[in-house]
Order: C-alpha cells, then sequence, then structure tokens
C-alpha cells in the first residue's frame, strides 16, 4: 500500500489561502499555483472549484511523490509560515541555505518562490 506523503488536512488549510495558490503549489502544481497567485485564485472562482478537487489532487500527490524521514506536511506548513526565515529548509537539514534564508529574508524573497515551486521534488529527493 501506497504511505501517504500529503494529506487533505493539510490542502483544506492551505486552500483558505488558496487565493494565493498555496494549495496548488503544495499538491505539485506549482503552474497553476503561480496563476492562482496572480488572479486572485482565478479570481475566487477556481478556488471555490478547488475545495471539491482536493481529495483528486491529494490522491495523485501520494502517487507521485516519495514518502520518507522528512515529512511533507511540515515541510510545507514550515514553508507557508515561515519560509521567508529559512525554517522549513532547516527542517530539511539545509543548515546552510536555513541560515541564508534567515538573514536574507528568504534570498529577498525569490529563493521562498523557488521553494514554493521546488519544494515537493526536493522533499522527494530527500527521501529517497
Amino acid at each position: 500500500m501506497q504511505q501517504s506523503t500529503h494529506t487533505p488536512v493539510i490542502g483544506y488549510l492551505l486552500w483558505l489561502f488558496g487565493f494565493t495558490g498555496a494549495h496548488r503549489f503544495y499538491y505539485g502544481r506549482p503552474i497553476s499555483g503561480t496563476i492562482y497567485f496572480f488572479t486572485l485564485g482565478l479570481f475566487l472562482i477556481g478556488w471555490l472549484v478547488d475545495l471539491f478537487l482536493i481529495p483528486g489532487m491529494d490522491r495523485k500527490a501520494d502517487l507521485r511523490f516519495t514518502t520518507g524521514p522528512i515529512d511533507y506536511n511540515v515541510a510545507w506548513i514550515l514553508l507557508t509560515f515561515l519560509g521567508l526565515f529559512g525554517v522549513h529548509r532547516m527542517y530539511m537539514e539545509k543548515w546552510l541555505t536555513g541560515i541564508l534564508y534567515l538573514v536574507t529574508g528568504g534570498l529577498f524573497g525569490i529563493g521562498y518562490i523557488y521553494d514554493y515551486w521546488t519544494l515537493n521534488e526536493q522533499l522527494s529527493q530527500l527521501n529517497d
């Protein structure tokens, strides 16, 4: 049986901020997450539709990403709420870049955005 990498609870929590695309990034959909960010969740219509799509996105993410000792849910919560301080990178034991994010505000926000695009892949690679 496939172990879960993502959870609908975190998906719905991030959906509350869905007009920023947070839940779409969480489920490994950075392009639509970026579109949601710039259009406020497709003018809130896409955001409301996603309320019903999250269970399917969750199943697909569980199949796509690799489980392991570093928890996706913890990393995503840390990135979403403390990402500019690099706490998620420290959690992933990337201490040097974590401290660099801490003193530069997530490399002036650019590294923070980069991590939104790539965190699932970073975690899969670390969990391999």
